[in-house]
């Protein structure tokens, strides 16, 4: 039995995010956390500027790229002093321009496109002071990182093999192992990938129950197609027209069978290296800056042994 592994992590994930809002809930006892985050976010990938972070907006054609953006709802859950654990639901929408890259040869290129991602993070936060306890002010760095999903727009290839026709429209038997057509169409759907989220941050804890603070976070992905630049097998359609079946079969056309089944993959494959873009190992990354505001609210904490 063939086991995705990607969808199996996705879920547990999902199950995860579930789990901690309840077990939060029951848990009144504790510190909890309620904010909100805005801020940028740019993709690092094949296609568009390599900046890690800071990406420029660009200032014509706003109708077309829109502007790089992040926007976040938060919930926290301090269990003591130092230690956090962060749920976001999260949406970002990046720009990949290569008219503004650095390189020589992407600027030449042109390519250029949009992305939009609905995201949902579970991140652990560690802070150097603990900023968590009741108190009036206080400032402290933090680390923290996680497991994230994201849903974002992907490339769809659909693949119909089909026989050549006659004037009248009619299937004609192929002569020889390529004497069929091949005709392919690019679409676009949604396809969701795992992310690795983590990064630093300074959070400043005033009046009591409000905290300020800005982080970077940076998120490799386990996709290549969120600039479009790759499409995964998984996001290929392929189909057999069955005018003319097999030897000895009600539903399974001949062109499904070698010579030309061999031929058809062929095909399929240079489709998919024609459309490729740049280096098919090394996945895109997401990456922000962001300022956000929270507030704590429930009964103060007891951080005792």
């Amino acid at each position: 039995m063939k086991i995705d592994v990607q969808s199996f992590m996705l879920k547990k994930v999902i199950y995860s995010l579930i789990a901690l809002f309840f077990i939060s809930v029951s848990y009144k006892g504790q510190r909890h956390e309620i904010g909100v985050q805005l801020g940028m976010s740019n993709l690092v990938g094949d296609i568009g500027r390599t900046n890690y972070i800071f990406q420029k907006p660009v200032r014509r054609n706003i109708a077309d790229y829109g502007v790089p953006f992040y926007g976040s709802i938060l919930y926290r859950m301090n269990f003591n002093p130092y230690q956090t654990v962060r749920l976001n639901l999260a949406y970002n929408h990046i720009q990949f321009i290569d008219a503004l890259a650095k390189e020589q040869y992407r600027r030449n290129r042109k390519l250029w496109g949009t992305n939009s991602i609905v995201e949902a993070d579970l991140i652990f936060e560690y802070n150097f002071f603990p900023v968590n306890e009741e108190q009036k002010g206080m400032l402290s760095p933090y680390i923290f990182g996680g497991l994230g999903a994201m849903l974002a727009s992907a490339p769809q290839l659909v693949v119909e093999n089909d026989f050549r026709r006659d004037a009248n429209g009619n299937a004609i038997t192929p002569t020889n192992a390529s004497d069929f057509e091949t005709n392919s169409t690019y679409t676009s759907g949604k396809k969701l990938t795992m992310a690795i989220p983590f990064g630093v941050g300074l959070k400043y804890k005033f009046n009591y129950n409000w905290s300020l603070f800005g982080e970077f976070m940076f998120r490799p992905t386990f996709s290549d197609s969120i600039d479009y630049s790759m499409i995964d097998d998984k996001s290929v359609k392929v189909t057999y027209n069955k005018d003319i079946l097999a030897a000895g079969s009600t539903s399974k056309s001949i062109l499904q069978e070698d010579p030309y089944k061999t031929v058809a993959e062929a095909n399929v494959a240079k489709l998919l290296e024609d459309r490729q873009v740049g280096n098919i190992n090394s996945k895109d990354w997401v990456n922000t800056f962001s300022i956000g505001l929270s507030y704590s609210f429930g009964r103060p904490p007891c951080y005792c042994d």
